[in-house]
């Protein structure tokens, strides 16, 4: 079956293709990730498709990695509640304050989409084992997803990661292994384990599908604002490949007709912790790749990605759509967390409380004001992190 996508590396010049056959990871050429282009985009009269779908993320099948007659490994991810949140953002000084809440995926966080995505298609494929390394939420999606599909798979885990995080990956059926060091050296220990045992490695845009799950966060945000987009969008950045798929997804619905955007699409910002900012520093010494931070610290596990791979694309999504970045402590990320939760009943990770005290700065810095829509995303739930 000739699938209806190819595959275009994201940096070699001229633009190099290939087919979407088999299991695909990075570039071949140069060791950059691979971006999945349809052939053909919905037009705007199959909205009509949607009307009666589940509220998952595959309501969008028709913009996903799936050709006709294959069915995804689900376990009903997507569909996540975008949250007006007046009083949060009365107290903050924002008018129009939303939250999308990711905590509710199956598996607790965001993670849940882009490895739905990446497994399916590599089940397809023929995967018959595994492997990813992770600050957390990573392994636990992988866990139950490759559970889900009935293959096994290893995770590499640095030994820091918060310890229900780490139960959830050995409750789920994950070859859990913990290391000493960062996402980083787990990377290097997945990889090693992938070249040896032929495991199929789903790190972070080494391969292309997750980029195309996050996707269906910027596909569900436009469908409930109405096929409108907000003004800014606040992300707490790690890998990056939420960023990167929300921009993928906002340039395709634009391009398409399916979203009323008179020209402009969303700032998009990025906001990292003080212990562990690559793509901030990247972003504001006007460099087009991150140097790798040498010694990340920060209590937002998923923060702590020293050097990610997709560091060209985020910083082009952010310069692209005339965003910015910004970097926040520990010390106010958690209580920007603490309030999420205690005046809008939100379980925010620290992550989520690192997108909103990165809003909050913004808005002091001006680059946010304060009567746009602003949406942050909490990108998991807070009680991943508690013991």
């Amino acid at each position: 079956m000739t699938l209806p996508w190819s595959l275009e590396c994201s940096a070699c010049v001229p633009v190099r293709k290939r087919s979407a056959d088999g299991l695909p990871g990075v570039c071949e050429a140069c060791g950059a990730p691979y971006v999945v282009r349809y052939a053909a985009a919905p037009r705007p009269e199959a909205k009509a498709l949607l009307e009666g779908r589940p509220w998952t993320m595959w309501r969008y099948r028709e913009w996903l990695p799936l050709a006709r007659g294959e069915s995804p490994v689900t376990l009903g991810e997507g569909g996540t509640p975008l949250l007006s949140v007046a009083r949060l953002g009365a107290r903050t000084g924002f008018a129009n304050l939303w939250i999308k809440e990711e905590g509710t995926n199956p598996t607790g966080s965001f993670k849940a989409r882009g490895l739905a995505a990446a497994v399916t298609r590599a089940v397809l494929a023929g995967a018959k084992q595994f492997v990813v390394p992770t600050a957390g939420n990573a392994g636990v999606a992988l866990a139950a997803y490759a559970t889900r599909a009935g293959v096994p798979a290893r995770v590499y885990a640095p030994a820091t990661t918060p310890a229900p995080i780490l139960a959830q990956i050995r409750v789920f059926g994950g070859d859990l292994v913990l290391l000493d060091g960062h996402i980083g050296d787990c990377g290097k220990a997945a990889r090693a384990f992938a070249a040896e045992s032929g495991a199929v490695d789903v790190s972070t845009l080494r391969e292309p599908y997750r980029i195309e799950g996050k996707k269906t966060l910027g596909l569900e945000l436009a469908e409930q604002l109405g096929w409108t987009l907000p003004d800014a969008i606040v992300y707490p950045t790690g890998g990056g490949t939420g960023l990167i798929g929300m921009w993928k997804a906002f340039q395709e619905l634009r391009a398409s007709g399916w979203v009323t955007a008179e020209g402009t699409l969303p700032r998009m910002y990025s906001v990292q912790a003080t212990g562990c900012a690559p793509v901030i520093r990247a972003f504001e010494a006007g460099a087009e790749r991150c140097t790798p931070w040498p010694d990340p610290t920060t209590v937002a596990a998923g923060l702590r990605v020293p050097g990610p791979l997709g560091d060209r694309l985020m910083l082009q999504a952010l310069r692209e759509s005339g965003g910015g970045a910004t970097a926040v402590s520990d010390e106010a990320l958690t209580a920007a967390a603490r309030q999420m939760q205690t005046v809008e009943g939100i379980d925010a990770a620290p992550e989520g409380g690192a997108a909103l005290a990165g809003a909050v700065e913004l808005l002091r810095r001006g680059l946010i004001k304060p009567e746009e829509r602003v949406v942050v995303f909490n990108t998991g739930a807070g009680w991943l992190y508690r013991a």
